[in-house]
């Protein structure tokens, strides 16, 4: 059964024991999302509006602190975010990222937890979102994207979600110039992201994390 844990930042992730794995980085959840999607992509990329598509929405910690950035700028945010399996409602009213996402967290987590599933809604005036319930594997992926955020579980846990195939799928859907970022630095997956039409840099990764990747679509 998954389980809650608190990481080193004292907000929490999940842990699933069928894939021995947690959701976030233990050396600190807030921490790692803060770093790897928000500054290194979402602060980075300059569309205006954004349009953000993420590859597991998992407990929705991307999406809230996202959010609640969205809030401090002008830029309008349109959010898509695939999950084949959402968290459980019991265990994820439970987590505590709300209190890492400023003064509004609590009613922005609220939002975006009850915003129903294949929609898109909106949650502010800056940010709405769509959650689809849906497999990246084997579903069409509609409409062009400024920002990736690739947050599946690790090649090791999860390989068929890093192979090349799902790659092109996310290359056609990304603008030129778009971004992508994730958390892996994996050699494998530097290689497949230049071969399907990025280029790639190699960046300081948050704490418990050497590297991670961030991409442009050429």
């Amino acid at each position: 059964m998954n389980k809650l844990v608190y990481t080193a930042d004292g907000s929490h992730t999940i842990y699933v024991p069928e894939l021995d794995e947690h959701y976030h980085s233990v050396h600190g959840a807030v921490q790692e999302s803060e770093h790897i999607f928000l500054k290194t992509g979402f602060d980075f990329c300059k569309a205006d509006p954004v349009n953000i598509f993420e590859v597991g929405f998992g407990t929705g910690l991307n999406a809230l602190l996202t959010a609640a950035r969205s809030t401090k700028g002008k830029r309008k945010v349109y959010y898509t975010a695939i999950e084949k399996y959402p968290v459980d409602n019991a265990l994820a009213i439970k987590l505590n990222h709300q209190q890492f996402a400023g003064a509004d967290g609590k009613r922005l987590s609220l939002l975006i937890s009850a915003a129903p599933w294949g929609k898109m809604t909106n949650i502010c005036n800056s940010f709405s979102i769509n959650k689809l319930p849906g497999d990246l594997i084997t579903d069409n992926i509609s409409g062009i994207y400024d920002l990736i955020y690739f947050d599946a579980f690790g090649p090791d846990k999860q390989p068929e979600m890093w192979t090349e195939a799902i790659f092109k799928k996310i290359s056609s859907v990304t603008a030129t110039g778009g971004i992508l970022v994730t958390y892996s630095a994996k050699g494998q997956v530097r290689r497949i992201l230049k071969a399907t039409g990025f280029k790639v840099e190699m960046l300081s990764g948050p704490p418990g994390k050497r590297q991670i990747t961030r991409a442009i679509k050429i």
